[in-house]
């Protein structure tokens, strides 16, 4: 490649450095197509969606996929977003505006993009949503983080105006910590709601220093050292921190914090430790002694 390339100063005369990458590229399938066959089959089986935060409570999808797919899609939006706004019925968006409108409502079936589904998902204070309280929410997917608190309760009332099923479930925490209740359970692995419990919990990978999205729920001490399928000794972990943990001299242990938010300590391959605190839930909205003594009445009956 070189030879062909650079051999002759001609060849590259002009050249700006997008056509210099087509014209290797171009070479390169000359010169060993089955490789760039390989390659090209093994980045079709590697296509996926992924998510990332963008600012101003946006946020990025991106989809890796074949070229094939990608232009067809482009197209295909492209196409019919234009077709609205020459009929006049884009409701007075834009191009790009229609586009997105159109891939949500293709790929959800909802049809409006407000209509998002937010129950488990977002977490937010009593006061936040029924108080006109200015404390964040936090959106759980893909650990996207803060949402601020009008459009938390904005997300909320647009799904049940678009008769999107939505469901509060309450979570109870300590008011001075903001720690969980604690669940138990005698199962090898995670129940679906002792998992959902510990996603709520740590949001992210608990390994400091590592803010990836939980892909695992792993057993602080190891079930095969009588470590319980609880949440106290369950932790959300990235794929990659989880095998890294396995590893020869990698230690952990919880930390008993009764009322506190969960703590666990991380023993690494050189002696260090390091320990990791589960973050504070959204702060609910404070009683007074007598209200407290009422809705403790109201719940015993």
């Amino acid at each position: 490649m070189d030879r062909r390339l650079c051999s002759d100063p001609a060849t590259l005369d002009g050249v700006g450095d997008q056509g210099l990458v087509a014209r290797a590229k171009a070479l390169a399938a000359e010169l060993d197509a089955a490789a760039v066959v390989r390659r090209h089959r093994k980045a079709v089986s590697e296509r996926r969606v992924t998510t990332r935060p963008a600012p101003d409570s946006m946020a990025y999808l991106s989809v890796l996929m074949p070229v094939e797919q990608a232009v067809c899609l482009q197209a295909t939006l492209g196409r019919d977003a234009d077709s609205l706004i020459a009929t006049g019925n884009s409701g007075g968006r834009t191009r790009n505006q229609v586009m997105v409108d159109l891939l949500f409502e293709r790929g959800t079936g909802q049809m409006v993009a407000s209509g998002v589904p937010v129950a488990v998902k977002l977490v937010l204070s009593d006061e936040t949503l029924l108080t006109g309280g200015n404390e964040p929410a936090q959106l759980q997917l893909q650990g996207l983080g803060a949402v601020p608190a009008g459009i938390a309760r904005q997300l909320v009332a647009d799904s049940l105006d678009a008769h999107t099923e939505t469901t509060l479930q309450r979570l109870y925490a300590c008011p001075q910590s903001g720690a969980l209740t604690a669940m138990e359970s005698q199962s090898r692995t995670f129940p679906k709601g002792l998992a959902k419990l510990i996603d709520l919990r740590d949001r992210t990978c608990r390994t400091p220093w590592c803010d990836a999205p939980i892909r695992h729920h792993d057993h602080i001490r190891s079930h095969d050292k009588s470590g319980p399928t609880s949440v106290r000794n369950g932790s959300g972990l990235c794929e990659a921190c989880n095998y890294a943990k396995e590893a020869p001299r990698w230690t952990a242990r919880p930390m008993q914090r009764p009322g506190r938010r969960h703590l666990l300590d991380l023993g690494t391959p050189t002696g260090h430790h390091y320990r990791s605190i589960a973050p504070p839930l959204p702060t609910p909205a404070r009683h007074s002694a007598v209200e407290a003594v009422l809705l403790a009445h109201l719940r015993a009956s």
